[in-house]
């Protein structure tokens, strides 16, 4: 099966960046969207920054300006970087996955486990 592997989350100050990865596992033919996703205390999963594997992008409007998605086709993996964080980007990120997996011909949508984002005013 699939694993996606989330890190880098952690506490920072308003202003400041991290830079989140989402290294995806397994049996993979291929991935098409790569996404990253939030979910605040008593607030709805949203998504925060989408990318393809013809690297097109797409983000939140919260995100525009701030936030940078990429990725590595070949290792699978999916990065977001986060500058200019603000206390109202606190939540848990999930990384998602648009997946094919090897000897078959449909794709199937993978979360990791999700990784803490803390800003502190």
């Amino acid at each position: 099966q699939v694993q996606l592997v989330e890190s880098g989350g952690g506490l920072v100050q308003a202003g400041g960046s991290l830079t989140l990865s989402c290294a995806a596992s397994g049996s993979i033919y291929s991935a098409s969207a790569m996404d990253w996703y939030r979910q605040a205390p008593g607030k709805q999963r949203e998504l925060v920054a989408a990318s393809t594997s013809s690297s097109s992008t797409n983000y939140a409007d919260s995100a525009k300006g701030r936030f940078t998605i990429s990725r590595d086709n070949a290792k699978n993996t999916v990065y977001l970087q986060m500058n200019s964080l603000k206390p109202e980007d606190t939540a848990i990120y999930y990384c998602h996955a648009y997946i094919r997996l090897l000897g078959v011909d449909w794709y199937n949508n993978y979360w990791g486990q999700g990784t803490q984002v803390t800003v502190s005013s």
